[in-house]
Order: structure tokens, then sequence, then C-alpha cells
């Protein structure tokens, strides 16, 4: 089958020609991101290949459809960024990668909770320039602390795992509670209880339009004062000028991410010669509680790897019977 891989960089290209074994499938590597502009650029393809950040929206799939598109298959766990009405209507296919390494999110998670517990990022800088003062970098012990986790899927559940190691308490808020979680010890509690009682909060869980904003102005006047907030899940969980007002007043003692909101204009691209023309992402960057990495929290060869081969998959089995292996249809929105 003839594939549209958009948005792709050398480490894509290496894994998923391994995965592609034999070269079954003819795939076309396109360094562009979908959207309306590119689109004509899958002509003749059966699928595309997209990734979190390519725009799937009614016009670019009925661009897509006209040129003999038949299946999406995204190279992403997430799918909030594909219009699966207009996918549905016009007879398009939609496949995702339902999971690949929650060990891989999950660590990464906690790297960036040691990190800035410890200031490690400032250590690192101090030293180089031959400072090894110890003002300002103090931490607190992991052990004892009481961790939020928001969101226990198979990521939230890792996290949970390793901070329960450390000898942390463990509060959590997910729809469906998870046995395994459960077991860990961890209690089940309302967002605002949840808020209030975590010195770590983590957010683990899917963007949909119930958690778009999730913690906004209301839920940050809620957290306990000093708090660090973790985002590895979906930038638009958090209402990024709301967490900048409280880390400008205190509020909010500490902040990670590694998705933004607007991250589709920044992120996956060398923008190092460049002027930055986010003043929101700017802001953040000014801050020294503040770790921003640049979505590679999944960034693990194990991951890659799994991906990859989930990819080939869905399209092996869409190839074969018609129905990629791991379908999202418009019902999951209901």
């Amino acid at each position: 089958m003839r594939v549209a891989v958009f948005s792709t960089r050398s480490y894509d290209r290496r894994f998923l020609a391994r995965a592609n074994a034999g070269g079954r499938h003819e795939l076309m590597f396109l360094d562009a991101a979908l959207d309306a502009s590119t689109a004509v650029a899958a002509q003749g393809a059966e699928a595309v290949c997209a990734f979190v950040n390519d725009r799937l929206d009614a016009e670019v799939l009925q661009q897509l459809q006209r040129g003999g598109v038949r299946l999406a298959a995204l190279r992403s766990a997430g799918f909030n960024h594909v219009d699966l009405a207009a996918a549905a209507a016009l007879g398009i296919a939609v496949a995702r990668v339902p999971e690949y390494s929650p060990y891989a999110v999950a660590e990464h998670t906690v790297a960036l909770v040691l990190a800035l517990n410890r200031k490690t990022h400032r250590a690192y800088n101090r030293v180089r320039e031959g400072n090894f003062a110890l003002e300002g970098l103090l931490g607190f012990d992991l052990h004892g602390r009481t961790v939020g986790v928001v969101g226990t899927g198979k990521i939230g559940e890792c996290f949970a795992r390793i901070m329960a190691g450390f000898g942390c308490r463990l509060l959590a808020h997910d729809p469906k509670p998870n046995p395994d979680c459960l077991a860990l010890g961890a209690r089940y509690v309302a967002l605002d209880e949840l808020l209030a009682e975590s010195d770590v909060i983590s957010l683990h869980c899917p963007l949909t339009p119930a958690t778009r904003h999730l913690i906004d102005a209301r839920a940050l006047a809620t957290i306990k004062p000093g708090a660090m907030l973790v985002n590895t899940s979906r930038g638009a969980v958090v209402d990024t000028p709301a967490v900048v007002a409280a880390l400008k007043s205190g509020r909010l003692g500490a902040l990670g991410l590694d998705v933004y909101e607007e991250e589709a204009d920044l992120f996956f691209r060398d923008l190092s010669a460049e002027v930055l023309h986010d003043d929101v992402f700017a802001r953040l960057l000014t801050f020294p509680n503040v770790i921003v990495t640049g979505h590679q929290a999944f960034f693990t060869e194990d991951a890659l790897t799994a991906i990859a081969e989930t990819t080939i998959a869905n399209l092996d089995a869409f190839e074969r019977d018609g129905r990629p292996l791991h379908a999202v249809s418009v019902e999951r929105l209901a």
C-alpha cells in the first residue's frame, strides 16, 4: 500500500523502515506537517501516516479523500487532532497506536519531578561556570510527600508505581479507578481535594472537551501553595496564561512541561536561530522554577520501535481486512 508519511524526522524513517520489513508498503516520507497546504502531497496514496501536531480537520480530510486516501494511520495514542465525524462521513478509516511504552512517559515525568525538586538544571549551569554555592538549590525529600496523579491509565499507573517506590502517599483522580493503583495504596478523590493536598501534581489524562483547561485559574487557586505541577499528557489540559499568573504570584512552586497548548508552531523543529513569537511561551522560559522539554517523553528506543511496529500492523490489517487493527471511530467521542 502506498503511504504518505507526514512530519517525518530521521528517527521516524529509521524505525518505520525497520518495521516495514521487505518493503511491503511503499512509504513516502515527507518532512512537512500535514495541513490544508500540504495535503496535496498525498495525491495517489491510499493512506497517510500522521503525527500529533498534524492537522486532520474536515478540510484536510476532504482533500485527502479526493486524492484517494482511505486510511489515516496515526503515530500516536491521542486523536484529538482528527475530525472523526468528518472522517466517517468521507469513508476514511482512522487508526492509532493505543499504547507504546507507558514506561517512557512515566520515567520522563519522574525525571522532571526530580530535576525541579533538586534544581538540577540550575546546579548544572552553576558548576559549569565555577559556582559551587548551594543557596537557591534547596529541595525536599520525596519520601512521605503526597503525589497527586490525574489520569490513571497505563502511564498514570506506571508513574504512580514509581512514586510509590519513593515512599510517597498517592492520591488519584480518574472517572474509572484503576485496581492496580488501588493496590498500590492510591486513594481516589475529587480533583479539588487532590489539588489542595498534593505536593506534586502530575497530569496523565487524555485531551477531551471535559479535560481541556482542566488546570485553569480556578483550579490553580485551590492547589497547595508551593506545589509542583508536571504535565506530560496534552498541552491544552493546562491553561498556560493562568499557570504563568500562578508562577508570578508564587502560588505554584514549580512547573514541568513536556507539552504545550500551542506547540504545533514550535516543537520538533530547530528554531535556535529564530526569534520566538509566542510571548506566553517566552515568558515561561524566564522562570527559574520551570523546565520545558520539547515533547520528548515518548522518545525512547523501545517506544519508537513499538510505535512503528503498531503503525505497520495497522496498515497490514487495513490492506488485508479493510479495517485497521486499532481503529478509532466517532463513537469514542460520545
